[in-house]
Protein backbone atom coordinates (compact mmCIF):
# COMPACT_ATOMS: atom_id res chain seq x y z
CA UNK A 1 0.00 0.00 0.00
CA UNK A 2 1.51 3.77 -0.83
CA UNK A 3 2.06 5.84 2.02
CA UNK A 4 -0.21 8.58 0.37
CA UNK A 5 -4.26 7.45 0.88
CA UNK A 6 -7.09 9.32 -0.21
CA UNK A 7 -10.21 9.50 1.89
CA UNK A 8 -13.10 7.96 0.23
CA UNK A 9 -16.67 8.70 0.93
CA UNK A 10 -19.02 5.68 1.79
CA UNK A 11 -21.64 6.38 -1.13
CA UNK A 12 -21.79 3.31 -3.46
CA UNK A 13 -20.54 0.94 -0.98
CA UNK A 14 -23.34 0.47 1.51
CA UNK A 15 -27.11 -0.11 1.34
CA UNK A 16 -30.28 2.40 0.60
CA UNK A 17 -30.66 3.68 4.61
CA UNK A 18 -25.92 4.12 4.42
CA UNK A 19 -26.43 6.36 1.42
CA UNK A 20 -28.67 8.79 2.95
CA UNK A 21 -26.05 9.17 5.52
CA UNK A 22 -22.58 9.17 3.50
CA UNK A 23 -22.69 12.98 4.39
CA UNK A 24 -22.65 11.31 8.02
CA UNK A 25 -19.66 9.36 7.65
CA UNK A 26 -16.28 8.72 5.90
CA UNK A 27 -13.98 5.93 5.22
CA UNK A 28 -10.57 5.46 5.01
CA UNK A 29 -8.64 2.36 3.94
CA UNK A 30 -4.75 2.47 5.17
CA UNK A 31 -3.73 -1.24 4.79
CA UNK A 32 -4.40 -4.91 3.98
CA UNK A 33 -3.49 -6.39 7.66
CA UNK A 34 -6.05 -5.20 10.50
CA UNK A 35 -5.79 -2.52 12.58
CA UNK A 36 -5.40 -4.53 16.00
CA UNK A 37 -5.45 -0.70 18.01
CA UNK A 38 -5.38 3.38 17.51
CA UNK A 39 -4.70 6.35 19.19
CA UNK A 40 -5.15 10.18 18.04
CA UNK A 41 -2.93 12.71 18.90
CA UNK A 42 -4.19 15.95 21.05
CA UNK A 43 -5.53 18.43 17.60
CA UNK A 44 -6.52 15.30 15.66
CA UNK A 45 -4.34 15.52 12.75
CA UNK A 46 -2.83 12.10 13.37
CA UNK A 47 -3.59 8.50 13.97
CA UNK A 48 -1.03 6.12 15.59
CA UNK A 49 -2.23 2.47 14.68
CA UNK A 50 -1.02 -0.93 14.87
CA UNK A 51 -1.18 -3.31 11.14
CA UNK A 52 -1.52 -6.25 13.57
CA UNK A 53 2.24 -6.40 13.79
CA UNK A 54 5.02 -5.43 16.02
CA UNK A 55 4.93 -2.00 14.55
CA UNK A 56 3.36 1.13 15.30
CA UNK A 57 2.59 3.55 12.32
CA UNK A 58 1.75 7.07 12.55
CA UNK A 59 0.01 9.02 9.38
CA UNK A 60 -0.72 12.55 9.33
CA UNK A 61 -3.58 14.24 7.44
CA UNK A 62 -2.29 16.40 4.60
CA UNK A 63 -5.61 17.85 2.83
CA UNK A 64 -7.28 14.91 1.59
CA UNK A 65 -4.84 11.97 2.14
CA UNK A 66 -3.13 10.65 5.35
CA UNK A 67 0.76 10.33 4.50
CA UNK A 68 2.89 7.47 6.82
CA UNK A 69 5.32 10.08 8.25
CA UNK A 70 6.77 7.67 11.23
CA UNK A 71 7.04 4.56 12.14
CA UNK A 72 8.00 2.85 15.95
CA UNK A 73 10.11 0.01 16.20
CA UNK A 74 10.77 -1.42 19.42
CA UNK A 75 8.54 -4.09 20.64
CA UNK A 76 9.32 -7.48 19.15
CA UNK A 77 6.28 -8.84 19.77
CA UNK A 78 2.38 -7.83 18.44
CA UNK A 79 1.93 -4.18 19.43
CA UNK A 80 -1.47 -4.50 21.62
CA UNK A 81 -1.86 -1.16 23.19
CA UNK A 82 -1.86 2.42 22.21
CA UNK A 83 -2.42 5.73 23.82
CA UNK A 84 -1.41 8.98 22.79
CA UNK A 85 -1.33 11.52 25.38
CA UNK A 86 -2.45 14.78 24.88
CA UNK A 87 -1.08 17.25 26.34
CA UNK A 88 2.56 16.05 27.15
CA UNK A 89 2.31 14.01 23.77
CA UNK A 90 3.85 10.93 24.95
CA UNK A 91 3.09 8.06 23.31
CA UNK A 92 2.61 4.92 25.44
CA UNK A 93 2.41 1.35 23.82
CA UNK A 94 2.39 -2.38 25.15
CA UNK A 95 2.94 -5.89 23.70
CA UNK A 96 2.88 -9.24 23.23
CA UNK A 97 6.70 -9.09 24.38
CA UNK A 98 5.24 -8.19 27.98
CA UNK A 99 6.86 -4.84 27.60
CA UNK A 100 5.93 -1.06 27.35
CA UNK A 101 7.15 1.94 25.79
CA UNK A 102 6.83 5.49 26.52
CA UNK A 103 7.83 7.69 23.28
CA UNK A 104 9.14 10.91 23.47
CA UNK A 105 9.32 13.39 20.32
CA UNK A 106 12.90 14.76 20.09
CA UNK A 107 13.18 16.56 16.83
CA UNK A 108 12.03 14.13 14.23
CA UNK A 109 12.24 11.13 16.03
CA UNK A 110 10.09 9.55 18.26
CA UNK A 111 12.75 7.51 21.36
CA UNK A 112 11.61 4.71 23.36
CA UNK A 113 11.89 4.06 27.04
CA UNK A 114 11.18 0.78 28.07
CA UNK A 115 9.06 0.03 31.30
CA UNK A 116 9.56 -3.00 33.17
CA UNK A 117 6.30 -4.32 34.36
CA UNK A 118 7.50 -7.03 35.91
CA UNK A 119 4.50 -9.25 34.32
CA UNK A 120 5.40 -13.32 32.63
CA UNK A 121 2.56 -13.04 30.29
CA UNK A 122 1.37 -10.78 27.07
CA UNK A 123 0.53 -7.04 28.13
CA UNK A 124 -3.13 -6.36 26.29
CA UNK A 125 -4.01 -2.69 26.85
CA UNK A 126 -2.36 0.34 27.99
CA UNK A 127 -4.04 3.47 29.03
CA UNK A 128 -2.88 7.03 30.27
CA UNK A 129 -4.50 8.93 33.05
CA UNK A 130 -6.21 12.13 32.86
CA UNK A 131 -3.57 13.86 34.30
CA UNK A 132 -0.88 12.06 32.29
CA UNK A 133 1.43 11.20 35.21
CA UNK A 134 0.53 7.76 35.00
CA UNK A 135 -0.76 5.01 33.00
CA UNK A 136 -1.95 1.40 34.01
CA UNK A 137 -1.38 -1.59 31.97
CA UNK A 138 -3.57 -5.33 31.98
CA UNK A 139 -2.00 -8.11 31.15
CA UNK A 140 -2.54 -12.09 31.15
CA UNK A 141 -0.54 -12.02 34.56
CA UNK A 142 -3.64 -11.35 35.87
CA UNK A 143 -2.61 -8.36 37.39
CA UNK A 144 -2.63 -4.69 36.22
CA UNK A 145 0.03 -2.62 36.12
CA UNK A 146 0.14 1.18 37.20
CA UNK A 147 3.06 2.77 35.86
CA UNK A 148 4.73 6.66 37.05
CA UNK A 149 7.67 8.63 36.62
CA UNK A 150 10.07 8.25 39.57
CA UNK A 151 12.02 11.72 39.60
CA UNK A 152 14.88 10.43 42.02
CA UNK A 153 15.83 7.53 39.84
CA UNK A 154 14.78 8.77 36.22
CA UNK A 155 12.76 5.79 35.66
CA UNK A 156 9.53 4.27 35.52
CA UNK A 157 8.34 2.05 38.07
CA UNK A 158 5.28 0.49 38.67
CA UNK A 159 2.94 -1.08 41.52
CA UNK A 160 0.56 -4.03 40.75
CA UNK A 161 -3.24 -4.32 41.51
CA UNK A 162 -3.77 -8.26 41.98
CA UNK A 163 -6.68 -9.55 43.68
CA UNK A 164 -9.40 -10.33 42.84
CA UNK A 165 -8.36 -10.80 39.45
CA UNK A 166 -8.45 -13.95 37.99
CA UNK A 167 -8.09 -14.20 34.60
CA UNK A 168 -6.39 -12.03 31.79
CA UNK A 169 -7.34 -7.90 32.11
CA UNK A 170 -8.65 -7.24 28.46
CA UNK A 171 -9.89 -3.08 28.82
CA UNK A 172 -8.98 -0.58 31.13
CA UNK A 173 -10.43 2.54 31.25
CA UNK A 174 -9.87 5.77 33.88
CA UNK A 175 -12.51 7.77 36.12
CA UNK A 176 -11.78 11.59 35.51
CA UNK A 177 -10.66 11.84 39.32
CA UNK A 178 -7.52 10.21 37.74
CA UNK A 179 -7.51 7.90 40.47
CA UNK A 180 -10.41 4.91 39.92
CA UNK A 181 -9.82 2.50 37.02
CA UNK A 182 -12.13 0.62 35.16
CA UNK A 183 -10.96 -3.41 34.22
CA UNK A 184 -12.54 -5.61 32.22
CA UNK A 185 -11.47 -9.34 32.22
CA UNK A 186 -11.85 -12.90 30.80
CA UNK A 187 -12.31 -14.02 34.51
CA UNK A 188 -16.53 -12.77 33.35
CA UNK A 189 -16.11 -9.36 35.97
CA UNK A 190 -15.76 -5.97 35.28
CA UNK A 191 -14.12 -3.87 38.12
CA UNK A 192 -13.39 -0.52 39.24
CA UNK A 193 -9.98 -0.63 41.81
CA UNK A 194 -8.40 2.84 43.16
CA UNK A 195 -5.26 3.34 41.42
CA UNK A 196 -4.33 6.24 44.26
CA UNK A 197 -0.21 6.85 43.92
CA UNK A 198 0.75 8.78 46.97
CA UNK A 199 3.98 9.50 45.88
CA UNK A 200 2.62 11.39 43.07
CA UNK A 201 -0.48 12.70 44.01
CA UNK A 202 -2.82 14.04 46.60
CA UNK A 203 -5.27 12.40 48.67
CA UNK A 204 -8.37 11.71 46.57
CA UNK A 205 -11.79 13.69 47.53
CA UNK A 206 -15.06 10.65 47.92
CA UNK A 207 -16.67 9.55 45.22
CA UNK A 208 -19.95 8.34 44.49
CA UNK A 209 -18.24 5.30 44.25
CA UNK A 210 -16.76 5.32 47.78
CA UNK A 211 -14.49 7.20 49.65
CA UNK A 212 -11.92 4.75 50.96
CA UNK A 213 -9.32 4.76 48.45
CA UNK A 214 -6.15 3.17 49.05
CA UNK A 215 -3.92 1.18 46.12
CA UNK A 216 -5.90 -1.43 45.11
CA UNK A 217 -8.83 -1.46 46.83
CA UNK A 218 -11.91 -3.13 45.15
CA UNK A 219 -14.92 -0.33 44.36
CA UNK A 220 -17.20 -1.75 42.35
CA UNK A 221 -17.46 -5.58 40.68
CA UNK A 222 -19.72 -7.11 38.77
CA UNK A 223 -20.47 -10.54 36.86
CA UNK A 224 -21.04 -11.56 33.76
CA UNK A 225 -22.91 -14.44 33.52
CA UNK A 226 -20.52 -16.39 30.49
CA UNK A 227 -18.90 -13.80 28.68
CA UNK A 228 -15.39 -12.15 28.37
CA UNK A 229 -15.34 -8.76 29.36
CA UNK A 230 -14.12 -6.92 26.25
CA UNK A 231 -14.32 -3.42 27.21
CA UNK A 232 -15.05 -0.35 29.77
CA UNK A 233 -15.77 3.13 29.89
CA UNK A 234 -16.37 5.80 32.21
CA UNK A 235 -18.82 8.53 31.51
CA UNK A 236 -17.94 11.92 31.01
CA UNK A 237 -19.19 12.42 34.86
CA UNK A 238 -17.47 9.28 36.23
CA UNK A 239 -20.67 8.22 37.83
CA UNK A 240 -21.46 5.75 35.23
CA UNK A 241 -19.71 3.12 33.41
CA UNK A 242 -20.23 0.78 30.77
CA UNK A 243 -18.66 -2.76 29.40
CA UNK A 244 -19.66 -5.39 26.89
CA UNK A 245 -19.07 -8.69 26.89
CA UNK A 246 -18.24 -11.69 24.43
CA UNK A 247 -21.66 -13.00 25.56
CA UNK A 248 -23.41 -9.92 23.39
CA UNK A 249 -24.54 -8.23 26.56
CA UNK A 250 -24.32 -4.22 27.37
CA UNK A 251 -23.78 -3.23 30.51
CA UNK A 252 -24.43 -0.10 32.59
CA UNK A 253 -23.86 0.57 35.90
CA UNK A 254 -25.17 3.76 37.77
CA UNK A 255 -23.40 4.61 41.51
CA UNK A 256 -25.57 7.29 41.50
CA UNK A 257 -28.55 4.44 41.93
CA UNK A 258 -25.82 2.69 44.42
CA UNK A 259 -24.27 1.21 41.60
CA UNK A 260 -27.59 -0.45 40.23
CA UNK A 261 -26.36 -2.34 37.15
CA UNK A 262 -28.62 -2.20 33.82
CA UNK A 263 -28.04 -4.69 31.10
CA UNK A 264 -29.47 -5.64 27.82
CA UNK A 265 -28.28 -9.36 26.50
CA UNK A 266 -28.71 -8.54 22.29
CA UNK A 267 -29.17 -10.82 19.60
CA UNK A 268 -26.24 -9.83 17.63
CA UNK A 269 -22.32 -11.04 17.10
CA UNK A 270 -20.38 -10.04 20.33
CA UNK A 271 -19.09 -6.36 20.80
CA UNK A 272 -15.90 -5.74 20.94
CA UNK A 273 -15.42 -2.18 22.09
CA UNK A 274 -17.72 0.51 24.03
CA UNK A 275 -17.47 4.50 25.08
CA UNK A 276 -19.95 7.04 26.01
CA UNK A 277 -21.04 9.91 23.30
CA UNK A 278 -23.45 11.67 26.04
CA UNK A 279 -24.14 10.73 29.75
CA UNK A 280 -26.98 8.97 28.82
CA UNK A 281 -25.86 7.27 25.28
CA UNK A 282 -23.22 5.07 24.69
CA UNK A 283 -22.20 3.26 20.99
CA UNK A 284 -20.70 -0.13 20.76
CA UNK A 285 -19.51 -2.10 18.10
CA UNK A 286 -17.60 -5.90 17.21
CA UNK A 287 -17.81 -8.53 15.11
CA UNK A 288 -21.56 -7.28 13.67
CA UNK A 289 -18.93 -4.72 11.46
CA UNK A 290 -20.72 -1.50 12.39
CA UNK A 291 -21.26 0.28 15.48
CA UNK A 292 -24.88 0.86 17.68
CA UNK A 293 -26.47 2.89 19.72
CA UNK A 294 -27.60 1.84 23.33
CA UNK A 295 -29.44 4.51 25.24
CA UNK A 296 -29.73 4.26 29.56
CA UNK A 297 -32.89 5.79 30.69
CA UNK A 298 -32.35 7.28 34.11
CA UNK A 299 -35.22 7.43 35.64
CA UNK A 300 -36.47 3.60 34.82
CA UNK A 301 -32.57 2.23 35.30
CA UNK A 302 -32.99 0.33 31.94
CA UNK A 303 -30.97 0.22 28.83
CA UNK A 304 -32.19 -0.08 25.32
CA UNK A 305 -31.59 -0.33 22.18
CA UNK A 306 -30.96 3.04 20.03
CA UNK A 307 -30.30 1.73 16.47
CA UNK A 308 -27.80 0.85 14.29
CA UNK A 309 -25.30 3.69 12.84
CA UNK A 310 -24.79 1.39 9.97
CA UNK A 311 -27.68 -0.32 8.64
CA UNK A 312 -26.89 -3.28 6.22
CA UNK A 313 -29.27 -4.16 3.18
CA UNK A 314 -32.20 -6.31 4.07
CA UNK A 315 -31.16 -10.04 3.89
CA UNK A 316 -31.76 -13.19 5.27
CA UNK A 317 -29.58 -13.02 7.70
CA UNK A 318 -31.65 -10.19 9.48
CA UNK A 319 -33.39 -11.42 12.22
CA UNK A 320 -31.46 -13.96 12.74
CA UNK A 321 -29.82 -15.20 16.34
CA UNK A 322 -26.01 -15.33 16.38
CA UNK A 323 -26.10 -18.81 16.42
CA UNK A 324 -28.47 -19.49 13.85
CA UNK A 325 -25.97 -17.16 11.29
CA UNK A 326 -22.97 -18.83 12.37
CA UNK A 327 -24.78 -22.62 11.65
CA UNK A 328 -26.08 -21.03 8.23
CA UNK A 329 -22.49 -19.64 7.41
CA UNK A 330 -20.91 -22.77 8.07
CA UNK A 331 -23.63 -24.67 5.92
CA UNK A 332 -22.98 -22.53 3.39
CA UNK A 333 -18.79 -23.12 3.38
CA UNK A 334 -17.89 -22.96 -0.11
CA UNK A 335 -16.64 -21.53 -2.98
CA UNK A 336 -19.24 -19.23 -3.25
CA UNK A 337 -18.24 -17.74 0.30
CA UNK A 338 -14.98 -16.44 -1.51
CA UNK A 339 -17.15 -13.92 -3.14
CA UNK A 340 -18.79 -12.79 -0.59
CA UNK A 341 -19.51 -9.04 0.42
CA UNK A 342 -20.81 -7.00 3.97
CA UNK A 343 -22.89 -4.51 3.22
CA UNK A 344 -21.65 -2.22 6.02
CA UNK A 345 -19.11 0.47 5.93
CA UNK A 346 -16.51 -1.98 7.58
CA UNK A 347 -15.84 -5.28 5.97
CA UNK A 348 -14.81 -7.11 8.87
CA UNK A 349 -14.76 -6.90 12.86
CA UNK A 350 -14.35 -3.41 14.54
CA UNK A 351 -12.00 -3.53 17.13
CA UNK A 352 -11.59 -0.36 18.37
CA UNK A 353 -13.71 3.27 19.08
CA UNK A 354 -12.45 6.17 20.11
CA UNK A 355 -14.50 9.92 20.46
CA UNK A 356 -13.08 12.79 17.78
CA UNK A 357 -14.63 15.74 19.49
CA UNK A 358 -16.75 17.06 21.77
CA UNK A 359 -15.65 14.21 24.78
CA UNK A 360 -17.58 11.79 26.18
CA UNK A 361 -20.33 14.84 27.45
CA UNK A 362 -21.53 15.52 23.97
CA UNK A 363 -19.88 13.77 21.31
CA UNK A 364 -19.77 15.37 18.03
CA UNK A 365 -17.22 12.61 15.91
CA UNK A 366 -15.92 9.42 16.86
CA UNK A 367 -13.81 7.20 14.95
CA UNK A 368 -13.84 3.01 14.40
CA UNK A 369 -10.76 1.26 13.28
CA UNK A 370 -11.59 -2.48 12.09
CA UNK A 371 -9.99 -5.98 11.10
CA UNK A 372 -10.26 -4.73 7.67
CA UNK A 373 -7.62 -2.62 7.64
CA UNK A 374 -9.65 0.73 7.18
CA UNK A 375 -10.65 4.06 9.78
CA UNK A 376 -14.49 5.59 9.55
CA UNK A 377 -15.15 8.65 10.93
CA UNK A 378 -18.64 9.07 11.77
CA UNK A 379 -20.45 12.54 12.43
CA UNK A 380 -23.08 11.92 15.50
CA UNK A 381 -25.32 15.05 14.25
CA UNK A 382 -25.82 13.93 10.85
CA UNK A 383 -26.34 10.60 11.51
CA UNK A 384 -29.10 11.47 13.91
CA UNK A 385 -30.44 13.56 11.30
CA UNK A 386 -29.97 11.16 8.54
CA UNK A 387 -31.31 7.66 10.23
CA UNK A 388 -34.70 7.30 10.72
CA UNK A 389 -35.76 6.86 14.44
CA UNK A 390 -32.42 7.68 15.81
CA UNK A 391 -32.75 9.97 18.77
CA UNK A 392 -29.49 10.47 20.64
CA UNK A 393 -30.22 11.54 24.44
Amino acid sequence: MQPGISDSSCQGRIGKAGIRASAAMSYHSFLLEPISCHSWNKDRTQIAFCPNSHDVHIYKKDGTKWTKVHELKEHNGEVTGIDWAPESNRIVTCGTDRNAYVWTLKGNTWKPTLVILRINRAARCVKWSPKENKFAVGSGSRVISICYFEQENDWWVCKHIKKPIRSTVLSLDWHPNNILLASGSCDFKSRIFSAYIKEVEERPAPTPWGSKMPFGELMFESGSSCGWVHSVCFSDSGNRMAWVSHDSTVCIADANKKMAVASLNTEILPLLTVTFITENSIVAAGHDCYPILYTYDEGKGTLSLGGRLDVPKQNAQRGLTARERFQNMDKKASSETDNATLDSLHKNSISQISVLDGGKAKCSKFCTTGMDGGMCIWDVKSLESSLKDLKIK
